[in-house]
C-alpha cells in the first residue's frame, strides 16, 4: 500500500472526501514526524513505536569498484510493531 491508496482506503472507511483524507493522513504522519524529532519516539498503543536510531561509523565497500569506504555516523528512525500485531501476523 502506497500512500495514494492509504488515502483512497481512509475516504472510503471516514466517507470523506479524497482531499478531507489526505488532509487527515498527512496531519498524522507530521504529527509522527514532530513526536519523533521532538522526544525521540512516538509510540501508539496496539500499534507500535518509531524511535531514533544511532548508527555509528563504519567501514562499507563501493559494489563497482569492490574500493573500501568509510560511511559516517547517522541517526535513522525504526519502527517496532506492538505485540499484539505481530502475534496477528504470525
Amino acid at each position: 500500500m502506497n500512500k495514494r491508496e492509504l488515502i483512497e482506503y481512509v475516504c472510503a472507511e471516514l466517507e470523506t472526501t479524497k482531499a478531507g483524507a489526505e488532509e487527515t493522513v498527512n496531519t498524522v504522519l507530521r504529527g509522527i514526524q514532530t513526536g519523533i524529532t521532538n522526544d525521540e519516539t512516538v509510540s501508539i498503543a496496539g500499534f507500535g513505536t518509531w524511535n531514533t536510531r544511532y548508527r555509528a561509523a563504519r567501514a562499507g565497500r563501493n559494489p563497482q569498484t569492490g574500493e573500501t569506504i568509510q560511511i559516517k555516523a547517522s541517526t535513522t528512525v525504526g519502527f517496532k510493531p506492538a505485540k499484539a500485531w505481530k502475534d496477528e501476523l504470525n
